[in-house]
């Protein structure tokens, strides 16, 4: 299967690619379109098609490309911002309504599984938070007291799953696991099935928003009522792009010698924090481990995160082999809760859901739900709380303006020091740099062959400077998370047009493509 880096997850190598029943524009005015072939995506068309609407899920490679085929697949009722957090930020009974979405999003997926007969190996587990030092177990005394207040069922056991040293244990009870490329799949045929349309291999350029909104596409223009980014990130420039910061997170699927598989999901608590699970594929156990996150495009040598990860596996497992290694981005927001909902500054028919942080499965899950309640019952009570319009003066002002402050000094200051482009002699394969050449900035690549490929550096979303991730082999923007290839393809937005390309020659453009 495609996916949006160089390395591929044990997901993407298990799955086949699917292929839609239909690869046509339809005809007429449709209820929804829905640009986003995820779990976000493809979960929020099924239910709107179930609730009687027509709708078209529009995804700009094949459906899993993104995230949804880069996650770890942990299936979680307490999040990366913890009810404690989330109690102190915004209110109890808030809390109390997340907690109540984590669990509907759980017995959602369970219940497509069971519907549509998905063979993806879904099982319930409990899940470990374990501290190591006085100033964890502090913080695991909060996340618990507060995780019992909103009505998660969570206490201290003295028993853990790895053999990791701990100071402190808390078990979080029904937790769950699947192969998401195996469900992604099983609702999408589930979608097709009931009159949905899903146009792979077709990204969306622009909309235009008239009496109805026309969507452009490089496979033809569609006409919708409605219009739902489930992308990840919205495209174009938005407010959202200041209040989500793009990090990229490290996996491992490992062969263990002992067979000493554990049978639950865990996490520690450092910063950078570790998770842990083991999964069934093709008859085959692997240990799934997680972690080395930083922010996309402020770490110079993506390599050693994975070296770095290795280590801290081989440091307490006893490993065969690592059979699979890969890396995927999700986007953090300012104040802990994701922003589904109408996207600001667009007409109110336009939709967006984003800022899922590391708990994408949930919270893509329960956009689906937010979505259908709003777009058929013109109503959601997480619809105030989840707003992207919302303003909290108080809860993540700090990470909002941190962030914000980070992205004006890409912006202005570059990354790199200037080269000269004769140096590519002393490139070699697999390596990359900026360069200047005539006061002209070029990224460069040296693929396997020999070839070197020249972009234009300046991200065409805001014209942030990108790095090169070693490990992906991509371009990725340290502002707002796009993505690009060697050769200059969007990957990942908010990014809408690719990266110019340069002659090495001449140094004069050669094209610029949507």
């Amino acid at each position: 299967m495609q996916r949006d880096g160089a390395c591929v997850s044990i997901w993407q190598a298990s799955a086949s690619d699917y292929q839609p029943q239909s690869s046509f524009i339809p005809m007429g005015v449709q209820d929804v379109v829905i640009v986003g072939g995820g779990i976000t995506g493809i979960t929020t068309g099924l239910l709107l098609q179930q609730a009687g609407k027509r709708c078209v899920v529009v995804e700009a490679h094949s459906i899993g490309f993104g995230t949804t085929g880069g996650t770890t697949a942990h299936l979680n009722t307490f999040m990366d911002a913890s009810y404690a957090q989330l109690i102190k930020n915004f209110s109890l009974e808030d809390a109390r309504l997340i907690a109540k979405g984590a669990r509907q999003s759980i017995e959602l997926i369970r219940r497509h599984i069971e519907q549509f007969s998905i063979a993806c190996k879904y099982k319930e587990l409990p899940g470990f938070l374990f501290s190591t030092n006085d100033q964890e177990t502090k913080e695991l005394e909060e996340i618990v007291n507060a995780s019992k207040k909103v009505g998660v069922p969570v206490d201290f056991v003295n028993d853990g799953v790895l053999p990791i040293p701990y100071q402190k244990l808390a078990v979080f009870e029904q937790q769950a696991q699947f192969h998401p490329m195996v469900y992604l799949q099983g609702i999408a045929r589930a979608f097709e099935a009931a009159g949905g349309v899903l146009l792979q291999d077709c990204r969306m350029l622009h909309a235009e928003d008239n009496e109805t909104v026309e969507v452009i596409t490089t496979k033809g223009n569609i006409k919708c009522r409605q219009l739902i980014y489930a992308t990840h990130i919205p495209p174009g420039v938005n407010l959202l792009h200041f209040r989500c910061a793009p990090y990229r997170s490290y996996a491992l699927a490992v062969k263990l010698k002992n067979d000493a598989y554990p049978d639950a999901l865990a996490y520690d608590m450092q910063d950078p924090y570790h998770y842990y699970r083991t999964q069934e594929v093709d008859g085959e156990r692997y240990l799934i481990v997680g972690g080395e996150d930083h922010k996309t495009g402020h770490e110079e040598n993506t390599e050693a995160c994975f070296r770095r990860l290795e280590s801290h596996v081989r440091n307490y497992f006893e490993v065969q082999e690592i059979s699979y290694r890969w890396s995927s981005q999700y986007f953090d927001p300012t104040d802990g809760l994701p922003y589904i909902g109408h996207l600001p500054g667009h007409p109110e028919n336009i939709y967006v859901a984003t800022g899922f942080g590391g708990n994408g499965m949930i919270y893509g899950t329960l956009s689906a739900i937010l979505l259908r309640d709003l777009l058929v019952q013109g109503k959601s009570e997480l619809e105030e709380l989840l707003d992207p319009n919302r303003i909290k003066p108080v809860a993540g002002f700090a990470n909002f303006v941190k962030e914000a402050a980070d992205v004006v000094g890409k912006l202005v200051g570059g990354l790199f020091p200037k080269e000269k482009l004769p140096m590519l002699a002393d490139l070699a394969t697999g390596e990359a740099r900026i360069v200047e050449f005539d006061g002209k900035k070029m990224g460069i690549y040296k693929d396997d062959r020999g070839g070197v490929h020249a972009i234009d550096p300046g991200c065409t979303h805001i014209k942030c400077t990108v790095q090169w991730n070693n490990a992906e082999r991509s371009w990725d923007c340290p502002c707002h998370g796009s993505r690009f290839s060697f050769t200059g393809e969007v990957l990942t937005g908010p990014a809408r047009k690719n990266l110019a390309v340069y002659d090495v020659q001449t140094g004069k453009t050669v094209t610029r493509t949507h």
